[in-house]
Formats: C-alpha cells, sequence, structure tokens
C-alpha cells in the first residue's frame, strides 16, 4: 500500500492553510485561494508547525485511498497558489487554427463552422502560436479537464496525425493503407 497520506505537507511562506468548522481546507497564497471538502468520518487535518498533517481513524482500504486523495490534493493546493499550473494542447492539421478572442477561444478544426469555446473562470489561454494552446490556472483539476475538454473536440487521427493533443504527448501513427500486389 502506498504511505503517501502520512507525508507531512509543508507550507511555504506566504501561504496560509486553515481547517474551517465544516471540515474545508482553504489554503490562500499569492496566486489566489482555493478550498477543498475534506471528509471528517475518515480523515482528520491539521496545521501543525509549517507543515499539514492528515490523519485517519482505521486502516480500512476505503479510507486508506481516501487519506492519500485528500493529501495529494491538498498538496496540489499548496503548490497551485505558489507557482499554479498550466497544460499545453498543439492542433495539427491542414488549416487547422486556433485564436483567443476576449473570454473564448476559436478554433478552425476541419468542420464547417469555427468552434468556439468559453474559457471557464479561474483560467487564462493564449495562443503563443496558431497551432498551439497555453491554459494555465491555480486548480490542477480545472486545468486539466479545461485541457481534457479541448483535446475532445478533434481526436488525432492515426494515419496523418491531425487532431488535438497534448503537447507532450506522443501520437501514435500507423503506417499508410496499401492496396493488393
Amino acid at each position: 500500500m502506498s504511505r503517501i497520506g502520512r507525508a507531512p505537507i509543508s507550507v511555504p511562506a506566504g501561504v496560509t492553510v486553515d481547517v474551517n468548522t465544516e471540515n474545508e481546507v482553504i489554503v490562500t497564497g499569492p496566486k489566489g485561494s482555493l478550498r477543498q471538502w475534506v471528509d471528517p468520518t475518515c480523515i482528520k487535518v491539521a496545521v501543525e508547525n509549517g507543515h499539514v498533517v492528515l490523519s485517519r481513524n482505521s486502516d480500512e482500504n476505503q479510507i486508506k485511498a481516501k487519506h492519500g486523495l485528500y493529501r495529494a490534493l491538498i498538496a496540489n493546493m499548496v503548490k497551485g497558489v505558489v507557482e499554479g499550473y498550466s497544460k499545453s494542447v498543439t492542433i495539427s492539421g491542414i488549416g487547422y487554427k486556433c485564436a483567443v478572442q476576449g473570454n473564448k477561444i476559436v478554433l478552425n478544426i476541419g468542420y464547417s463552422h469555427p468552434v468556439n469555446i468559453e474559457i471557464p473562470r479561474g483560467l487564462t489561454a493564449t495562443c503563443p502560436s496558431a497551432t498551439e494552446i497555453v491554459i494555465s490556472g491555480i486548480d490542477k483539476t480545472a486545468v486539466g479537464q479545461f485541457a481534457a475538454d479541448i483535446k475532445a473536440l478533434k481526436k488525432v487521427e492515426p494515419y496523418h496525425g491531425y487532431g488535438i493533443y497534448y503537447t507532450n504527448e506522443p501520437v501514435r501513427r500507423k503506417e499508410i493503407k496499401k492496396g493488393k500486389k
């Protein structure tokens, strides 16, 4: 079993971590503030000596899983309010391009019409080139979900590599089909 939940989370300077009466963890830092509810029936959160410590009340497998989950979520919140997260998506295809216009991303990805996607609150999107979108924000799950939503608009075609994919993701290419001899 993993022992991730037992590792304390160090709180850097300039970051405050509070646990309110509803067992909600509030992390505030230079980039903003995030909230995460923690199940009070199995996990107890305490802030001690500049570290966040999570403890569980039994060794059942589901409670062990929640222990590691909540520890990872709180660690991601602490990193997010200090550094932030970003994810890059690449668009590949003939005539495919993207642009940010106000609070929307406009994608021309081979359909008869441009696809408009509204950028969620708390996230920023930029297009450093006509075929790349960089999504950034302090909430890791929101950044990842928005990048996945964009990627789901046009799956990568395996023969030419046309479609939308993460920039660091390898694209599996197939050999071009050949006729009978």
